[in-house]
């Protein structure tokens, strides 16, 4: 008998090491010997199954949130590590597309609202909205995305997906955030780049009619709405690249399990002390009032 064999037959209710060594004729150090040597190569083999696991099941997450995934799961590990074993195993995310087509038409007539945003000290949920476009590439045209997302909880709130840039589209996924959240009337500022989308008179008719303050940000300044950009990089690196989408109405259902369930109630956010959207949400108090939305009147249309 070797000291390999010994390592699994010893168990609850059996004999102990010294035992053992002493009918296989071997000495305890050389076992220890053994135990040292061989047990860092298991530990690695289950860490590196468990890091696939996760990979697959995150959809290329970076490393921080998949070592806050493995401590979850009882993994004493840090975040160097698990960049050496990612860049071993080739789980590194891909890099983003160079092509960026103009999702942001800032050259027209209605009014540009001053930067509301910058300097606000958040306290709450439903405080400041931050909203954004992008594009997305479909096998044989272009598709866009809208959303809005709550600036203090990081959660999407409101979104839709269609294959123009009308400002009907930048409206659904501001319906959908209102629908969902039911601000109450004259707490809220909605920011968002100066694009006619977000400046036209119904779009600002709609905020008005809900009394949410209009902010926008300052030109040629893409910090002003990093929030709503972070969100874009994730879903590019995250969902968007390395798929294929055949249509409009598959990039629909797909991007918006992304949405929902893997970036709303999956991942999880360094700037959330590592919870998701919902999670840090549910350990907020809920003393609001659902509020009902009034009615809307609008009198001048968009492009």
């Amino acid at each position: 008998m070797t000291a390999s064999s010994l390592q699994g037959e010893s168990g609850p209710g059996e004999l102990g090491i010294d035992a053992l060594c002493r009918l296989a004729d071997v000495s305890r150090a050389g076992y220890y010997r053994h135990w040292r040597a061989s047990a860092p190569r298991r530990e690695e083999t289950a860490l590196r199954d468990a890091l696939q696991r996760l990979s697959l099941a995150h959809r290329r997450p970076g490393y921080r949130p998949l070592t806050a995934h493995l401590r979850r799961a009882g993994w004493f590990v840090n975040h160097k590590r698990v960049l050496r074993l990612m860049h071993e195993d080739n789980l590194l995310c891909q890099r983003e597309r160079p092509f960026v087509p103009v999702t942001t038409d800032s050259k027209h007539g209605w009014q540009v609202v001053p930067n509301l945003a910058r300097g606000m000290a958040l306290t709450g949920l439903d405080q400041l909205w931050v909203a954004d476009i992008t594009y997305l590439h479909l096998a044989e045209e272009f598709a866009y995305l809208a959303i809005i997302l709550d600036a203090f909880s990081r959660k999407v709130v409101g979104w839709a997906l269609a294959t123009h840039l009308r400002a009907s589209l930048a409206i659904e996924a501001l319906d959908m955030a209102i629908a969902a959240r039911r601000p109450v009337p004259g707490s809220l500022v909605h920011h968002s780049d100066r694009g006619v989308q977000y400046a036209c008179g119904e779009y600002t008719a709609r905020l008005g009619a809900h009394d949410i303050q209009p902010s926008m940000s300052r030109v040629g300044n893409p910090y002003d709405n990093a929030k709503a950009e972070s969100f874009m990089r994730t879903l590019k690196r995250d969902e968007v690249n390395g798929s294929q989408y055949r249509d409009a109405a598959d990039a629909r259902v797909r991007i918006g399990d992304f949405i929902e369930e893997v970036y709303n109630r999956q991942r999880l956010h360094s700037a959330l002390d590592y919870l998701t959207p919902e999670e840090y949400e549910q350990t907020l108090p809920r003393s609001r009032a659902a509020i009902s939305p009034p009615a809307i009147s609008i009198t001048e249309t968009c492009p």
